[in-house]
């Protein structure tokens, strides 16, 4: 799920306390440790937007049963006015304590951290994978998320993104074993049709937005 850095955050959490997942994904995560104040400001070239300057700590706070983990793909800064505050952006993994994690990856499928800045579209884009065992099933599941590349011109294929698709399936190869249940999950930024889903299909996953009837 994208937490647009907790721009939705008003229905965001309480959406999240309702659904109660078990694990939860969750993409556009921002921490910010030296921020004073929960609202903070993210400036690009064309737009300016309101981001949760803690979405982290809040989702963490709102899952407290649950394991957190934060990826950051960038460490760039937000505004408070005129005042610049050094912030993290990236991925964030919640995990339920009755599921024991027994296998982690983090990793990249674009680029690599950018500590000084977002930097240019395409921007990197990081990785994460749990592998945990559910007492429930007695099975294994390997889940890996990502947030896909965004791109100026839409969701059109690019070299980048079909790159992006077979790293992605590195990473979740990696960390899972043949007897897995395996979930690949996030926000792509792609439509149905395209080569990033023909590559996970052709990968052995089924792409369940189309499977389920949605249009994208």
């Amino acid at each position: 799920m994208n937490g647009w850095g907790g721009a939705l955050h008003a229905v965001l959490l309480p959406y999240l306390a309702e659904a109660a997942p078990d694990i939860l994904c969750l993409q556009e995560v921002v921490d910010t440790p030296g921020a004073q104040k929960d609202v903070l400001t993210y400036r690009d070239v064309d737009r300016a937007l309101p981001q949760h300057a803690n979405l982290f700590r809040e989702v963490t706070r709102a899952f407290p049963e649950h394991v957190a983990t934060f990826c950051p793909a960038s460490r760039s800064v937000l505004w408070d006015g005129d005042v610049s505050v050094p912030s993290y952006w990236g991925l964030a993994t919640f995990v339920h304590r009755s599921l024991p994690v027994i296998g982690q990856i983090q990793g990249f499928v674009h680029k690599g951290f950018s500590p000084d800045g977002y930097g240019e579209h395409p921007r990197s884009r990081s990785a994460h994978g749990i592998r945990v065992f559910d007492p429930r099933t007695e099975r294994t599941v390997s889940v890996t998320q990502t947030h896909g590349l965004w791109d100026p011109r839409g969701k059109i294929d690019t070299p980048e993104r079909e790159a992006q698709a077979h790293r992605l399936i590195e990473i979740s190869r990696h960390l899972s074993h043949p007897e897995d249940q395996v979930v690949v999950c996030g926000d792509l930024n792609v439509v149905p049709g395209s080569r990033t889903l023909e590559i996970l299909t052709e990968a052995g996953l089924t792409e369940l937005v189309g499977l389920g009837g949605h249009p994208g």
